[in-house]
């Protein structure tokens, strides 16, 4: 693609990193949520669920990834129901067993794989490596898995109980939510690629919207290790007062919420 191709989808790319600010923040579980979770019953874990993927910006980026290309049902089904068996271990398991990692590099390896998309789509192995794409069923498992660590890495900040089976009861509810969250966002995906594949457009612009992909998956990528750096080291970067204390705030409530931060 030339620079004058470039140029014609300049607006496509601004797009994408106009939504960059919201995709950074998106997997952040307010207090509010936290105190709704002490409150309420297991429907109010469905709901959270739901809203966290659907606003849960790298996961979507990455399930259009997969989707972009598919044009029968029969293909989207199988890939999106490898990509759910795979977050759903990882989500149920590494919850009820407390296996957990610094959400912040976690959600960078998951921004990896955002990038990874938008890389393949685009016949990046082909083009750079002369070499097939790996087996693209196993690569949305493998994905899937680590999504579903990402997500766990986020329940497990909220209070899940002591008791064994009222714990998964919880876990399971949200994860519940999380696919019903899935499901619309990729009607509403497959819908809008099924309506643009019929125009011109479509063929022009798709390498375009898949290196947007990729652009977005790289800021998301150093969006997530700044914030690593930061909780790593928080006196190292001088951000705004006010947006500084915020954060500090934030960093406050997880230690409270974190046993192995408290000492206990």
């Amino acid at each position: 693609m030339n620079a004058c191709h470039l140029k014609r989808f300049r607006p496509l790319i601004f797009s994408i990193f106009m939504l960059i600010p919201l995709i950074a923040v998106a997997h952040g579980i307010s207090e509010a949520d936290r105190q709704s979770m002490l409150d309420g019953g297991y429907l109010r874990y469905i709901g959270l669920g739901a809203s966290h993927m659907l606003t849960g910006y790298d996961h979507l980026l990455f399930l259009f990834g997969v989707v972009f290309f598919l044009t029968t049902f029969k293909d989207v089904a199988k890939f999106v129901t490898v990509f759910t068996i795979g977050h759903c271990i990882t989500l149920i398991f590494a919850t009820y067993y407390k296996i957990t990692w610094n959400y912040y590099l976690v959600d960078a390896i998951i921004a990896i794989s955002v990038i990874y998309k938008g890389f393949d789509n685009n016949g990046g192995f082909q083009r750079f490596f002369e070499m097939k794409s790996p087996n693209l069923l196993a690569a949305v498992f493998g994905f899937g898995l680590l999504h579903g660590f990402g997500l766990s890495t986020r329940l497990q900040q909220l209070p899940l109980g002591n008791d064994g089976t009222e714990m998964l009861l919880r876990i399971l509810s949200f994860n519940v939510g999380v696919e019903l969250g899935q499901i619309a966002a990729l009607v509403v995906m497959v819908a809008v690629l099924a309506a643009w594949r019929q125009k011109p457009s479509f063929k022009r612009i798709s390498y375009a919207a898949n290196l947007a992909l990729i652009c977005a998956g790289v800021y998301l990528l150093f969006m997530q290790l700044h914030g690593y750096q930061h909780d790593a080291n928080p006196d190292s970067y001088r951000f705004p007062v006010q947006e500084h204390k915020h954060v500090h705030e934030d960093m406050d409530i997880d230690k409270t919420l974190d046993p192995k931060r408290n000492g206990l």
